[in-house]
């Protein structure tokens, strides 16, 4: 089974969406191993500079193939996803690390670490909302890939 890490700097603080990235994670599990990393926001760290800060978190938690959601990658719909997801399952990557920086995005160390960015377009949205929609669009590639009817 392949695994599936999320890799998210901050807090789901609202109940509603910690609800909904849980549910998507209930559903995946059928599908994959399914595990969500809270890095901690380092803003308030008095002489620590957050870029800095956030960045050795996301880096020693990438594993696998990296995937991080940036503004600047590459845009592909849910069926492209699906097909991304399933080639690399095929492929023999065992386990994908998607990350999602903080309300300051991420340093050029973590982009450059990263294998692919990826875009959900050029919107800007919360990064908690974020996180409930990643889980949502790796579901929906799973269930397109089973040739589930979800995706419809």
């Amino acid at each position: 089974m392949i695994k599936i890490n999320v890799v998210a700097v901050g807090k789901l603080k609202d109940g509603f969406y910690r609800a909904a990235a849980d549910e998507y994670k209930k559903r995946l599990s059928r599908f994959a191993e399914i595990r969500e990393t809270e890095c901690p926001e380092c803003a308030d760290r008095a002489g620590v500079d957050p870029a800095l800060c956030e960045e050795r978190e996301i880096l020693k938690r990438l594993s696998g193939y990296a995937v991080l959601l940036d503004i600047q990658g590459e845009s592909a719909s849910s069926e492209d996803f699906a097909g991304f997801l399933d080639t690399l399952a095929t492929g023999g990557r065992s386990e994908i690390t998607f990350v999602i920086g903080g309300s300051r995005g991420v340093s050029e160390a973590v982009k450059k670490a990263a294998d692919k960015r990826l875009s959900f377009g050029r919107m800007t949205f919360p990064h908690t909302l974020m996180r409930v929609m990643l889980f949502e669009q790796i579901y929906r590639a799973f269930t397109i890939n089973a040739g589930m009817p979800y995706h419809k």
